[in-house]
């Protein structure tokens, strides 16, 4: 695949108290995946991820929440014949933060928001491949590693 075939981008994996997965679908779009997207030139990874937060869903985040989970590939969801690879980044609240995240709204290009409990991320045609097939059994496995 070349290079041009690749679209790379910054993405958080929003997770609560409860293991459910905060998602989002663009405008435009079918498929749910994690908020993130496109790296402005010279942006890290982490500030890409942070700004993205930020516009899509109304979510402040700072580089030390971020626990870095590596890069990921798939088809990209709304892009065929192109190839996603995405940093990923987990952020993790508790009880406490549940006040914010029930004030999160959709901005940007994002039409909507959707909880998803994280041992529903299967693959299915409302769900970006990524997510269900990479994103999740990461996330999963840290949660067992950690546990």
């Amino acid at each position: 695949m070349s290079d041009e075939n690749i679209i790379r981008v910054a993405a958080v994996v929003v997770l609560d108290a409860q293991q459910r997965v905060l998602t989002v679908r663009k405008r435009g779009t079918s498929r749910f995946m994690q908020p993130g997207g496109k790296p402005e030139p010279g942006e890290s990874g982490a500030a890409t991820a942070i700004r993205e937060a930020q516009e899509e869903i109304g979510l402040t985040l700072t580089a030390d929440q971020l626990r870095p989970m590596g890069s990921f590939s798939a088809a990209a969801a709304n892009e065929e014949k192109f190839t996603v690879v995405c940093e990923n980044f987990l952020v993790q609240f508790h009880e406490e933060a549940e006040a914010i995240l029930t004030q999160l709204e959709p901005a940007a290009e994002i039409a909507e928001l959707q909880w998803i409990p994280l041992d529903e991320l299967q693959p299915r045609e409302d769900l970006a491949p990524l997510l269900t097939e990479e994103v999740a059994p990461a996330v999963g496995t840290l949660l067992v590693d950690n546990a």
